[in-house]
């Protein structure tokens, strides 16, 4: 039997394969079949579900808008080979497909529901973990033939080589890939899974699945999985499609499973959380020497994910400080609250129209969050004066761009950043500050920035004027292209506007719709789905900043929630809690 998926072209889910079975949500909540890690996915963006006639792609009310090719959808008839682009992610709707994959793809479906059943586990063995980690490297006793030796010696290469690949893996996402990988070319395993405590809540956290299951949940045991966790036991079980746990209709031959093996990931004395595996229809595949393997992979795995964790938490720690300081202005600068966070948006649009990838992206979002930080040596009279400045005040506020680069010239982590803030007033036509640079003499971030600040300038709300119609502000663009601004600079940014790619990032957009809240830190309006009540937690999907909405009188407001700040972009893909 066949069925239509979603098969992902970009990111860090790119190539991974979603059979449409019932309805699949795509959004930045990690309870999503779909979770995307992007500033530009709302939590719940967009669904694919099936209907009578067809299969359709809905947008939730998302901020930034769900879209096929370069039109902007709300509903929409998919048809085989449609590209679905949600943020900076593409995903591409193919028809009716076996659904046994190839080879490049087989048994892996991140997308499959893991459900914990407890009871009756069959025959089982457990040992301590750290005992079996130290066994498989112990030599052979003397009596050991020829054979032993070099079944020991493929062994140790075998997990050396291993080892060797999931330690030279930083980024966490993709490290639990190459675990699983890893583990599956040891051990003659069907399906696994990678799972890890949350501390807070006790839930445990669905990282990486693999797996040949499509049509059914991938049932695990949560008496293994509490007791290699609880106990630091590696557990093995034999012959568990005898398994009796699971009432009539519903048990676990139906799952066919054979055999299972579940080890703790254990970081020195802390258990991170557990691998588990399983074969399916293969009587007592997995052996004692698996089990060892296993464990073995397992040690280093545990510490190559701390690692990767504590290196997350580094850099989401330095992110949040460029933005504490991007803040700072915000403050300060009350008459052009949000200016930061829209520029950065727009910028961000531009730069993936011009194909960066997702290093000079992350660039890109704090060189717009701090692009105007230099605003810090500026007087709060000329800072906050409510009218036109003077000639003289004028002169004084041309200083920021050079005190923004001083600042940041002594970090040197940060000296990427520098162009952003130091050449966003410069002019194409050589009549901008603060050195009167021209043409490609400007560096190309400075270029990018002088077309996304100078769009938001003319388009945002100040006491002394209204903003301008957006696309007079466009008209406007056009007009000074090859003068004020450098032509392709100007065309990205034209090309994202007629594309919709940044109509929603407009300070006012939203503002005559009657179901709109304006967001009490950026001042941005968002637009509200209609699934959304009093009392339900929003994101401004301008400063990411998470609201609560409000309604009362019939008209609806959001409230900056307590402690509120940039909502991460490293979270969790699925919590599962143990019956």
């Amino acid at each position: 039997m066949g069925t239509e998926r979603l098969v992902v072209l970009t990111g860090s889910l790119k190539g991974k394969v979603f059979d449409i079975l019932d309805t699949i949500s795509i959004g930045r909540n990690p309870d999503n079949t779909i979770h995307l890690d992007d500033l530009q996915v709302s939590r719940k963006h967009a669904v694919v579900q099936r209907d009578a006639k067809g299969i359709m792609v809905k947008d939730m009310g998302s901020g930034n808008g769900t879209y096929i090719g370069n039109r902007r959808i709300l509903e929409y008839r998919l048809s085989d080979g449609d590209v679905i682009r949600i943020g900076a992610q593409e995903l591409r709707f193919e028809g009716i497909h076996p659904a046994v994959e190839s080879d490049a793809g087989k048994d892996e479906k991140s997308h499959s529901g893991v459900r914990f059943e407890s009871g009756r586990e069959g025959r089982m063995e457990a040992a301590n973990a750290a005992n079996i980690y130290q066994t498989i490297f112990e030599a052979p006793q003397d009596s050991a033939n020829e054979q032993q030796l070099r079944d020991a010696q493929k062994r140790l290469r075998a997990v050396y080589s291993a080892n060797q690949v999931i330690s030279s893996e930083r980024v966490l996402s993709k490290l639990f890939a190459r675990v699983m990988d890893q583990i599956f070319t040891l051990v003659p395993a069907h399906n696994g899974v990678i799972l890890l405590k949350e501390k807070v809540s006790g839930d445990w956290v669905q990282e990486y699945v693999k797996t040949g299951s499509v049509d059914q949940d991938f049932i695990i045991s949560s008496s293994i999985v509490n007791r290699a966790y609880e106990k630091g036991e590696a557990v093995l079980t034999y012959d568990a499609a005898e398994d009796s746990r699971f009432e009539s209709g519903a048990s676990i031959i139906s799952q066919n499973i054979s055999s299972a093996m579940c080890v703790p990931l254990m970081y020195q004395d802390d258990c991170l959380g557990v691998v588990y595996v399983d074969t399916r229809g293969t009587t007592n595949a997995f052996v004692s020497s698996d089990i060892e393997l296993l464990v073995a992979l397992a040690g280093p795995a545990a510490i190559a994910i701390r690692n990767a964790q504590y290196l997350r938490e580094i850099e989401q720690s330095y992110e949040d400080s460029l933005i504490g300081l991007g803040r700072a202005i915000e403050l300060r600068d009350h008459y052009t609250v949000g200016h930061t966070w829209r520029v950065t948006n727009f910028a961000m649009a531009m730069a993936r129209e011009l194909g960066w990838d997702e290093e000079k992206l992350k660039e890109v979002q704090m060189g717009g969050v701090l692009h105007d930080i230099g605003k810090i040596a500026v007087d709060d009279a000329i800072l906050r004066k409510p009218g036109k400045l003077t000639d003289e005040e004028y002169a004084k506020m041309k200083v920021h761009p050079e005190r923004g680069a001083e600042l940041l010239q002594d970090i040197e982590h940060l000296h990427p950043l520098i162009p952003y803030c130091l050449y966003h007033h410069e002019r194409y036509d050589g009549k901008g500050y603060p050195y009167g640079l021209a043409g490609d003499d400007i560096p190309i971030e400075g270029r990018i920035l002088a077309v996304a600040d100078t769009f938001d300038a003319m388009t945002s709300n100040r006491p002394y004027r209204k903003g301008l119609d957006p696309e007079i502000a466009i008209a406007e663009i056009e007009k000074c292209s090859g003068a004020q601004f450098d032509p392709l600079c100007a065309e990205l940014l034209i090309r994202c506007y007629r594309a919709g790619k940044v109509d929603t990032i407009l300070q006012d957009y939203f503002s005559n719709e009657v179901r709109s809240v304006a967001c009490p830190f950026c001042t941005t309006f968002i637009r509200l789905p209609d699934t959304v009540a009093s009392g339900d937690e929003h994101a401004c999907h301008v400063c990411h900043r998470s609201l609560r909405i409000q309604e009362k009188n019939q008209t609806y407001f959001a409230e900056l929630l307590p402690h509120s700040g940039i909502i991460s972009t490293s979270r969790p893909t699925k919590l599962l809690r143990v019956d």
